[in-house]
């Protein structure tokens, strides 16, 4: 089994693999801005700069959400907080259309971080943009992706459920692994299935964390 330390250290090389390109750009158009005198041209850099800023921002709202300790220190967070980093992370410029079904005010933190890194996974795959479903109840969660292209790699279907021996584990698979790892746990299973062309339906029961503590 791969120690807690290993794993943390692919999550966090998951982290700022997708942190690299928003981050970097607000670099290069920090370097523009020093070097550039026309009006319209500044302007345009600004924007861009704008534009990079908020998505790091939202970057790590998710991730603080779906692989640190945000929430509170409660055993419930707060959904519309899951809902908020959902869209953020799939902006409009993503081409992605987010739907929302949970109808709960309040999940469990190991449902709330399973729903978001099934979201995460999901909206990888829809590589050219579509729709994505996201509905939970009690200790049920599914997620569904349609769109014109959608890509899943073997590595990460394997490590969703739990296929994968720990040494072989990669930054590109950590979530998926932590999703089968809090199941696990909550005595539950995941589920991954392309029931038609251009849909993909992943589902998880967490019967231990199905229930809002009172």
């Amino acid at each position: 089994m791969t120690s807690a330390v290993d794993f943390a250290s692919l999550l966090c090389s998951r982290l700022c693999h997708d942190l690299l390109s928003p981050v970097g750009a607000l670099n290069n158009g920090i370097e523009l801005m020093a070097d550039e005198h026309d009006p319209d041209m500044r302007a345009r850099v600004l924007e861009l700069l704008s534009e990079s800023a908020t998505a790091s921002a939202n970057k790590l709202k998710f991730f603080r959400l779906a692989f640190g300790a945000a929430g509170g220190f409660g055993e419930a967070v707060d959904t519309r907080e899951a809902k908020a980093a959902i869209e953020g992370l799939f902006r409009p410029e993503s081409r992605i259309q987010v739907g929302w079904m949970v109808a709960e005010a309040s999940l469990p933190k190991t449902a709330i971080k399973v729903l978001l890194n099934l979201a995460l996974i999901a909206g990888d795959a829809l590589v050219r943009g579509g729709r994505l479903d996201v509905g939970a109840e009690g200790g049920e969660i599914v997620v569904r992706a349609e769109g014109p292209r959608l890509v899943i790699d073997a590595e990460l279907r394997t490590a969703l459920l739990g296929e994968t021996a720990p040494a072989a584990l990669t930054p590109r698979a950590a979530a998926a692994w932590l999703v089968h790892s809090l199941v696990t746990e909550a005595g539950g299973q995941v589920m991954v299935d392309q029931p038609e062309p251009g849909v993909l339906l992943f589902g998880a029961n967490l019967p231990m964390a199905g229930r809002t503590p009172l």
